[in-house]
């Protein structure tokens, strides 16, 4: 599921429940929100993703949204390395912040 801005604007009293700044090889960044229960990926217009040059450019441009937590999130690529069968290697997940509701 993708969301853009604007839509979430057009929300009236939103809360994200969990934002995941997910790192994409310490480059680019994405943004995923969790909103009542459901996933969606930050996309412009053309429901392409947003990528962002930083973790803090994506807490400014969603700086008026009220969030009650905020992780960055680090893939693992150990596992795809030298040849290595792809395995259930958990993300490095490091918490920026949280609001207690």
């Amino acid at each position: 599921m993708r969301t853009t801005l604007e839509q979430l604007r057009t929300q009236p009293d939103l809360i994200i429940d969990l934002l995941e700044i997910i790192s994409l090889e310490g480059r680019h960044y994405m943004a995923r929100l969790t909103i009542d229960g459901q996933q969606t990926l930050l996309s412009d217009e053309s429901g392409v993703t947003s990528l962002f040059r930083s973790a803090w450019q994506i807490q400014d441009t969603l700086a008026s949204f009220s969030v009650r937590e905020t992780q960055v999130v680090h893939p693992s690529a150990y596992n795809e390395m030298v040849g290595l069968a792809p395995g259930s290697q958990e993300p490095l997940r490091i918490r920026l912040q949280r609001h207690r509701s």
